[in-house]
């Protein structure tokens, strides 16, 4: 009788890892600037397409609705910081593509014309286990010149103890014009994560005190992160009583994989490809060594996956869930 019931309970807790790991549906809703995400029944994010300078997610919400990433600029929140107006949630852009600014807004950052990533069609959006958007965008200069374009799919997936975005662009050069991706640290594949996420940091020369953390899949931790090769990375809190983390995953395929991190203290999270001046003592790195050029009609593709979870980085097992997104999971 022992026995059974023992049987019994390990069919139990079994069943019960299993129905925590089912695929949640998800549903897309299409509006007028953008297209609704509900994970289960529940908003998980927008992709926001209309009304700034480039396309976005916001907001980013874990399982239970507990908002990862700052209001700010698409809203003013209480005692959220207003610094770098650019850093809008999730998004992808890079400082410098041919001479022109596509991460930098205004006046602020680099000395280049500032882009602006121009939503040009949908190609697809589709329901079910997997929710898929594929939309292609045009890359324009101040001028009107359209410098690239790009075909960018993101993939939507959850359970009821995650969410993910697998995000996969293809940036095309102009068919008579190669493009250049410039060394810069500023971009490219980016979160701006909670303010109650960060981690110590000064904000208008003022101490600011915070409780999180930054680990990679080297073992780098916090402000040691900062401009280091690996994997992955991820950054994570408490909150509440409880631990919240986002994880970015480097698609080994990536260019100059394992890429950077220019994961900053003050909640600024992004996997750079481009940025190896900065991030590499000068005497390693002759001017220009970090510049990509596509040629005239070429392609790059770069994939990345957000994984969105509970638990530090080990209780969320990220090196098992990164070894997954290889394996193709």
């Amino acid at each position: 009788m022992k026995l059974l019931q023992l049987l019994l309970l390990s069919l139990a807790a079994a069943g019960a890892a299993l129905a925590a790991e089912a695929v949640q549906a998800v549903k897309l809703t299409k509006l007028a600037d953008r297209v609704r995400v509900e994970i289960g029944g529940t908003l998980f994010t927008e992709y926001v397409y209309q009304g700034a300078t480039r396309p976005y997610c916001y907001p980013v919400l874990a399982v239970d609705g507990t908002s990862l990433v700052r209001d700010y600029p698409m809203k003013e929140t209480a005692g959220e910081e207003t610094d770098h107006a650019h850093h809008r949630a999730l998004m992808f852009a890079h400082s410098n593509a041919n001479g022109v600014d596509f991460w930098n807004e205004g006046t602020s950052g680099t000395k280049f014309p500032k882009g602006s990533t121009v939503h040009d069609s949908f190609v697809e959006t589709k329901d079910g286990g997997v929710g898929v958007i594929r939309v292609r965008n045009r890359w324009v200069a101040p001028d009107g010149a359209q410098i690239a374009t790009d075909e960018t799919t993101l993939r939507f997936r959850g359970t009821a103890e995650a969410r993910w975005i697998d995000y996969e662009i293809t940036i095309k050069a102009q068919p008579d014009k190669p493009l250049v991706m410039g060394d810069n640290k500023d971009g490219t594949m980016a979160i701006r994560v909670a303010q109650w996420m960060t981690l110590p940091h000064k904000y208008q020369k003022k101490d600011v005190a915070g409780a999180g953390h930054i680990e990679t899949a080297k073992g780098d931790r916090d402000g040691a992160a900062w401009g280091t090769r690996a994997d992955w990375c991820d950054y994570y809190a408490p909150r509440n009583g409880k631990t919240y983390g986002v994880a970015i995953f480097d698609h080994p395929q990536n260019l100059r994989h394992p890429t950077w991190w220019m994961a900053r203290e003050y909640g600024l999270f992004a996997a750079n490809p481009f940025g190896q001046k900065d991030f590499e003592p000068a005497a390693k790195h002759p001017a220009g060594k970090g510049d990509y050029t596509i040629p005239a009609g070429g392609t790059l593709t770069m994939k990345y996956r957000f994984f969105i979870h509970s638990g530090d980085t080990q209780t969320a097992q990220i090196g098992a869930r990164y070894a997954d997104y290889v394996a193709g999971k």
